[in-house]
């Protein structure tokens, strides 16, 4: 009888061997085949494929644009309201009458923060890239104004050209009334805007890893799967890549919207990881949204515009350009086409149209080369992006069709 109960015993502990086994040999195949789809996935760039790149990205532009149409039609209510709205703003706008200078206002104040915001929005989403907008546009643009309220001992440029132009004042102002609280007021709001749009770029990595707990986390999203398996082996992390992001996961998780705010508020590179650890962990979206929009949009777009100005003070440059010089041997060719640019610059801020000279010529014609180049990729890859979208779809139903067999 003993016996006859100890082979019972044995038959389910051999049982659950044989099934642990089947189970790690699963999941390693299952591992295997994943990674093969990745390595399929990412060599789909429009250099390597361009004709199926191209076909793919088409596909998966209609398959959005049917998701997004559904959407809007399922907030139809929200959608009539805002046609609504602009109706009654266009009527206003081609009416004429006392009203049209504030509608030509507001109008004015609109699209200038609609630009910034798109141009955040472009910097933090960037589908795996990102537009660094603020190197492109908004450091350029605090930059100007810095050297253009030095030189012109006032931030009051007349409107227009400004801010599609900066020139200085008739009366000028007084030598030394610049401070650095001025120059900030001046460009608070395209800066807020733009910290603004950052804090809404960052949303979708929250929305990803919030819909993925409440559905039960898609194991085909290898996003979602890469936070989860860091969660898994968080003992036994040793690179200061994985412990840094831990140490964000943490902070968030433990100190909540203060935890959010500090991650917010100084340049992180991690800040996605913040977004999905959120989304995961359930954390209300006005705490995430209100805590990112006041880090990024308020207290690290200040910081980011205090930099800028006080680098592109007027002392400040005149020691750079003279360290320039100061370089042996080709210093002082290197100074002579800076020292120009700004002796250009300078002149043009007191005469509206004049000529540039050819030194400026070749250096704008530089920058608008360089802005050209990273337009280019950016637009590169959302295309690659989209269409290994669409050849990830072609593997979910593939797989979805082998297990239904």
């Amino acid at each position: 009888m003993m016996a006859a109960n100890g082979a019972s015993c044995a038959r389910p502990q051999k049982r659950a061997a044989r099934d642990k086994h089947n189970g790690k040999s699963t999941d390693s195949s299952v591992r295997e085949r994943r990674q093969k789809d990745k390595e399929d996935r990412l060599s789909l760039v429009v250099w390597r494929r361009p004709v199926t790149t191209l076909h793919y990205f088409l596909l998966e532009t209609l398959i959005k644009l049917k998701e997004w149409t559904l959407k809007l039609w399922q907030r139809r209510g929200a959608v009539f309201l805002v046609l609504l709205l602009c109706s009654l703003f266009s009527f206003a706008y081609s009416t004429e009458g006392a009203h049209q200078q504030y509608v030509k206002y507001l109008e004015k104040r609109f699209l200038w923060c609609a630009y910034w915001v798109g141009l955040g929005i472009l910097s933090s989403v960037g589908l795996g890239t990102g537009l660094h907008t603020f190197l492109l546009y908004l450091g350029p643009h605090i930059a100007s104004v810095t050297l253009a309220a030095y030189e012109c001992s006032s931030t009051d440029f007349p409107e227009p050209p400004y801010p599609d132009q900066i020139l200085c004042p008739q009366g000028g102002g007084l030598e030394g009334s610049i401070s650095l609280f001025s120059i900030m007021s001046k460009v608070r709001l395209e800066a807020c805007m733009w910290g603004a749009g950052t804090a809404i770029g960052e949303l979708p990595p929250y929305f990803m890893a919030r819909a993925a707990r409440q559905s039960g986390a898609d194991p085909e999203d290898e996003d979602y799967e890469e936070f989860e398996e860091m969660l898994e082996q968080a003992e036994g992390a040793q690179d200061f890549v994985t412990r840094a992001k831990l140490g964000v996961q943490h902070m968030v998780q433990k100190v909540g919207f203060f935890g959010i705010l500090a991650c917010a508020s100084i340049p992180n590179p991690l800040f996605d990881l913040a977004g999905i650890t959120c989304g995961h962990f359930m954390v209300p979206f006005w705490t995430f949204f209100g805590a990112t929009l006041i880090g990024k949009a308020i207290i690290k777009m200040h910081i980011q515009k205090l930099f800028v100005i006080i680098t592109f003070s007027k002392h400040i440059v005149e020691q750079m350009v003279s360290l320039i010089g100061s370089v042996p041997r080709v210093g002082p060719a290197l100074q002579k086409p800076f020292s120009q640019y700004l002796d250009a610059q300078r002149n043009k801020l007191h005469h509206a149209g004049g000529s540039a000279s050819a030194d400026e010529n070749w250096l704008s014609w530089v920058f608008e080369k360089v802005v050209l180049v990273m337009v280019c990729y950016f637009v590169t890859s959302i295309v690659n992006s989209m269409a290994q979208s669409y050849a990830k779809r072609l593997q979910q139903q593939r797989h979805s069709e082998e297990k239904t067999k």
